[in-house]
């Protein structure tokens, strides 16, 4: 209870006093740091549309060689049952 017996009064005026002291100083401040902020936002999002369109490159890059070696998996396959029905084919030849 200590805290709130410290004297709301003096809070209430410096915090008065703030305001004021903010709302005289806010026409000034802000185009001040706009214009110190404009150029950090700007290389911030370039910096981003940057690493977006790097990340889709490698994307499609990973996405091709994928592709690739499905392709190339599916011709192993296709392979490998071509000689299995030679094989047999050569197995009832001779058997038969």
């Amino acid at each position: 209870m200590g805290l709130f017996n410290n004297g709301f009064k003096g809070n209430i005026l410096t915090g008065l006093a703030i305001g004021i002291g903010a709302s005289v100083l806010a026409p000034v401040v802000i185009p001040m740091l706009a214009s110190i902020a404009k150029p950090i936002a700007k290389a911030a999002i370039k910096g981003g549309l940057s690493a977006y369109e790097k990340g889709k490159e490698i994307v499609a890059e990973v996405g091709e060689v994928v592709e690739d070696i499905v392709a190339e998996v599916k011709s192993e396959i296709v392979q490998e049952r071509m000689e299995e029905i030679s094989e047999n084919l050569n197995n009832q030849e001779d058997n038969g």
